[in-house]
């Protein structure tokens, strides 16, 4: 595990990477800029900054063992996220129902549970409150060439990967599906990075136009996505504003004297 978490954060310094990061960070910063509540907490890759544009009182980031091992001794630079806390995704130091969002930038593709890893989530969030998940999608033109590169490789080839060895990745509908069992309701999902699998910071920039073609013609086959989701439970009520259920004042009656 070690070995593939290495990887997908040295991936993400590649042209690539930080392409597809901008891309994830944008909508992050759009997603949970109104979610409300008081505590939220973002799972892994301090690269990326899920809860900055939140503005909830308090706002944690967790890592992994392994993954913290990788960041720098010194001080983070100003505005990156500092660590609260070690916690693996599938074992969360927080009471049932204490957390109002949860930010997981490809915790789920790290994890070494993903289904017990949502299970967790589910758990540690209060009714109603958020989970937003990002992945790399294998249904796309950076999938195709990495089952390619696979390929070539089970067949004695020398083919290259183009995206970091992490196992197998998750396909968002299989994620829907696990986040319907587990009690989730979706409520969006994100396409984005609908450029070719070029190596280069050069030819990614050349192809820029094709960003917003996709998301035109063929949007589910971005190269990565973002989906919110929200946690429901059975049998619960919500309440609302007394003055919405107000009954209205009943108009007095005013007799008139008749002159006769």
């Amino acid at each position: 595990m070690s070995g593939e978490i290495i990887g997908l954060h040295h991936w993400f310094g590649s042209p690539p990477g930080r392409y597809l990061l901008a891309w994830e960070q944008e909508r992050y910063d759009e997603l949970v800029a109104d979610i409300f509540g008081y505590h939220a907490l973002q799972l892994g890759m301090p690269g990326l900054q899920g809860l900055r544009a939140n503005r909830m009182p308090h706002r944690w980031l967790a890592l992994g063992g392994e993954e913290a091992r990788l960041l720098p001794r010194e001080a983070p630079p100003a505005g990156a996220p500092a660590v609260a806390l070690l916690a693996e995704a599938v074992a969360l130091p927080f009471a049932e129902g204490s957390l109002d969002l949860v930010a997981m930038p490809h915790t789920l593709e790290l994890s070494v549970d993903p289904h017990a890893a949502l299970r967790e989530v589910y758990r540690v969030l209060v009714p109603e409150g958020r989970a937003v998940i990002s992945g790399l999608n294998p249904l796309s033109l950076w999938g195709l060439r990495q089952w390619r590169a696979r390929l070539y490789q089970r067949c004695g080839g020398g083919g290259q990967l183009y995206l970091p060895d992490v196992g197998e990745f998750i396909t968002p509908g299989r994620l829907r599906d696990w986040l319907r069992l587990l009690g989730f309701e979706l409520e969006s999902i994100s396409f984005g990075c609908y450029r070719p699998a070029a190596a280069s910071e050069r030819w990614l920039e050349h192809y820029g136009w094709m960003d917003g073609l996709g998301a035109r013609w063929w949007p589910i086959l971005g190269a990565a996505y973002v989906i919110v989701a929200a946690k429901r439970v059975q049998g619960m009520r919500l309440l609302e504003p007394s003055w919405r259920k107000a009954p209205k004042a009943a108009a007095a009656q005013v007799q008139v004297a008749r002159r006769h």
